[in-house]
């Protein structure tokens, strides 16, 4: 896990980039009613857009707010992957319904009922998403790129977190 913010920003970076991907390949399938070869190509014109505004709301909101929750069920002496998991399970109950509004005005026929839809068919999906898929393989990828400096314990770019 990040260990300074340099890279607790390149950690958001790379979660925010898998999770939106796939949350906007979903989307899209449910809009278009199936996944083709086409949907994952559709599903890249909303990134620019979705990644920026996801990265900033976790960075600077909901990675703080959603470790305090999950510390509301679970106990530091926690073993360390139950503590990942629900902070992972907090950051999406947290995202989903911002996300999910966020999508909603930029990309549907805004309503308070189109949203609710939104975020009720985006739910289970970003949670199992999430625990799955985008977590594992971004700690997988931070712990690649950030080999040396883990297992040094050095903490280079910047201060501790």
């Amino acid at each position: 896990m990040p260990q300074t913010k340099f890279q607790n920003i390149v950690y958001t970076v790379i979660i925010a980039i898998i999770m939106v991907y796939g949350m906007i390949v979903y989307n899209v399938a449910l809009n278009t009613g199936g996944v083709t070869n086409a949907t994952f190509a559709m599903a890249l014109h909303e990134m620019p857009i979705m990644v920026p505004v996801a990265i900033l709301l976790e960075y600077f909101i909901v990675e703080k707010l959603a470790t305090k929750l999950a510390f509301t069920v679970v106990r530091p002496t926690d073993r360390p992957q139950i503590i990942t998991y629900a902070i992972s399970t907090m950051i999406v109950c947290l995202m989903c319904p911002t996300m999910s509004l966020i999508a909603t005005l930029l990309f549907k026929q805004p309503s308070f009922g189109t949203w609710v839809q939104t975020w009720g068919c985006n739910m289970p999906m970003a949670l199992i998403w999430q625990l799955l898929f985008a977590g594992p393989l971004t700690r997988l990828i931070f712990r690649t790129l950030f080999r040396k400096q883990l297992a040094d314990g050095k903490k280079p770019c910047d201060q501790p977190l």
